[in-house]
């Protein structure tokens, strides 16, 4: 695959779930802005866990596909992302115009990333399954989960924002290979 046809379907992915993002936030507000990193590392965890048990069965009782579950894996990464960025002495509404601008930016930072991850590892993610999506997402959810009980402290590992921006991407990929 060219990077071309990698570009177009990135942003047809992040399109759809940025969609669904502005639908929520004017259904709902900004009311994710009360979620503390260990509640959104949860709600990513549930939905990642749900995707797994669904793969390993083969049954699911409710009727949210698996595809809607990456997307909202993917915007509460973003969500991550932005509650790090806001201090907790802020504001807790955000305007749908400032929560768009913000989630924005958090993808074209997650895009560049995946681009020059790409450019070294020449696409290896295309030949990899969505259960070993799922799976890397369980992991970094764990190791968010992990710097939260650290207080925020590494040794020599990345912090939490790296881990948002590595599960969107992942997200994004499992959605580009399930089209």
């Amino acid at each position: 695959m060219s990077q071309v046809t990698t570009d177009k379907q990135y942003n047809s992915v992040v399109k759809s779930c940025r969609e669904i993002f502005i639908k929520k936030t004017k259904d709902y507000g900004t009311s994710w802005r009360v979620y503390r990193t260990i509640s959104v590392a949860d709600q990513i965890y549930i939905k990642a866990k749900r995707i797994k048990n669904i793969q390993q069965h083969g049954i699911q009782k409710i009727n949210d596909d698996i595809l809607s579950e990456f997307k909202g894996i993917l915007n509460y990464a973003v969500i991550g992302l932005i509650q790090l960025d806001i201090n907790d002495d802020e504001i807790e509404e955000l305007p749908l115009q400032e929560a768009t601008k913000r989630y924005d930016k958090k993808v074209v930072t997650a895009k560049k990333l995946m681009e020059n991850k790409n450019h070294d590892y020449g696409e290896a993610w295309r030949d990899m399954s969505q259960e070993s999506f799922v799976d890397l997402i369980l992991a970094k959810v764990l190791r968010i989960k992990q710097i939260v009980q650290n207080e925020g402290k590494t040794l020599v590992s990345e912090g939490i924002d790296a881990n948002y921006f590595d599960i969107i991407n992942y997200a994004v990929f499992a959605l580009i290979l399930a089209a």
